[in-house]
This record gives C-alpha cells, sequence and structure tokens, in this order.
C-alpha cells in the first residue's frame, strides 16, 4: 500500500513537472508557439546596409541551409494595382534575366561570381568584375553592365559596402526608366511608342519599332520578345497614351 502510495505521488510529480515545461514553450512566445519557434540566433553582425542583421551561429540547429550558386530568387508577377514602374521592370526582367531573376548572370561569364548576387556587396561585385577580365559582366534581374552600375551606385548615393539587393536592383532599374522618359509618358511630352524605343536602347533583350534590338547582332545581342507582344504589354500598362 504504501509503495503504491510512493508511485502515484512520483506519477504526480512528473505530471507536474511536465506541465510546467510546457508552459514555459508557450509562454515565452505566446502567439509563435514553442520555445523553439520563437528563438532567436545568437550572434549579431553589420548587414550589407550598415546596420545590424542576426545571423545564425555556424552549425547550430538555426544555421541557414545551404544555398545553391544558381538559386534563383524572381519577384511576383505584380498585380493589376501596381505602379507603371514596377510593371515595367517586370516586362524587362523577362527580356533579360530570364528565370533566375534577381540572381542572374549573363550566360557568356565563364567565371561566375562567388555567391548569388543577392548575397554579394556591390564592393563584391566589383571585386569580381576586376579579378575576371575579357568575359560579360551583365549581372542582376535587370542586367546591369559595370559602366552602368558604377554610374547608377554614385548617382543613388548607395554605398559599396551595401548589399545587391532586389530592393537596391529596382531602385537602380527605376532611374534607368526616368532616364527613358518614363515621367515625360506620363506627362504627355513623349509617345509611348517613342519611351519603348528608349527602353529598348538601354536593354538589349527589348526590341525596337523595327522588331529587333537596338542592338542586333552585336556581341550576339537579339531581342527576346516580339514588338508586338511588347507594345501589347506597354499598351496595359498605359492605356490610352
Amino acid at each position: 500500500m504504501f509503495r503504491a502510495i510512493l508511485f502515484c505521488w512520483g506519477v504526480a510529480l512528473c505530471w507536474a513537472g511536465a506541465a510546467s515545461a510546457q508552459s514555459l514553450f508557450v509562454s515565452h512566445d505566446s502567439g509563435r508557439g514553442s520555445l523553439l519557434q520563437g528563438a532567436k540566433p545568437l550572434i549579431a553582425a553589420p548587414n550589407t546596409a550598415g546596420g545590424l542583421l542576426v545571423a545564425a551561429v555556424p552549425g547550430s540547429m538555426f544555421a541557414p541551409l545551404p544555398q545553391s550558386r544558381s538559386a534563383p530568387l524572381r519577384a511576383a508577377p505584380p498585380g493589376p494595382m501596381a505602379g507603371a514602374a514596377e510593371r515595367i521592370r517586370h516586362l524587362i526582367a523577362q527580356a533579360e534575366a530570364g528565370s533566375k531573376g534577381y540572381n542572374a548572370v549573363q550566360y557568356g561569364a565563364r567565371i561566375k561570381p562567388p555567391k548569388p548576387p543577392t548575397q554579394m556587396r556591390i564592393s563584391e561585385i566589383r571585386a569580381w568584375i576586376r579579378a575576371t577580365p575579357g568575359q560579360p559582366h551583365a549581372i542582376g534581374r535587370y542586367q546591369f553592365i559595370p559602366a552602368t552600375l558604377n554610374r547608377l551606385v554614385k548617382k543613388a548615393g548607395i554605398p559599396a559596402h551595401a548589399g545587391f539587393t532586389p530592393k537596391v536592383q529596382d531602385q537602380l532599374a527605376d532611374i534607368l526608366l526616368h532616364e527613358a522618359g518614363l515621367g515625360k509618358l506620363q506627362r504627355g511630352d513623349i509617345s509611348r511608342r517613342q519611351f519603348m524605343n528608349n527602353l529598348a536602347k538601354i536593354w538589349a533583350g527589348l526590341p525596337n519599332s523595327s522588331g529587333k534590338s537596338h542592338y542586333h547582332g552585336y556581341a550576339g545581342n537579339k531581342a527576346t520578345m516580339s514588338w508586338k507582344r511588347f507594345d501589347r504589354e506597354m499598351a496595359q500598362i498605359f492605356a490610352g497614351a
């Protein structure tokens, strides 16, 4: 009888201990489920924008999974309420980057960057360009060539330690859109056709009104979409322009 009482008392203690432990898991991070789900990595390191990002402890259960060098990073198609610039960028990306999206590197580059472009700093991209002369270096969703990349980074005031993130790539592309006359088109100062021809002078994958790339035959360039499609897509973005 005495042993039975001791056994029941021990089971009760174990149950109480388990219940207490379970309450710690839930109360530590209410709304996120458990202590492990709410746990944060332990090391803080500078990020590419000069602030702080939280980095995982190498080899720990919180360490990120290895990422493929060629892992695509594509933006979702813009919704019907998206602005003109976003919709044009999406169209340009289809002509220039294909399935690789923000991590695209010109196919003719024999020596690819050591990491996916979106995981590199501007300074690292410049170092890769310097270390691999004699090959194409167009990079990112909008296939920036070195001279254009350097000019746009300087114009935007982006520091060399900044990451070549999707946000940065979009920011640089927007400068080119406005240089091509996006604002003028929206004000009615130029026609949609003029604007499209201006875009084709910047991006070789886009056709001009002749139906060919502005750089057709130069270094193997050619338009990757038809003028008919380009015109149809742009007409939807600028209805009545």
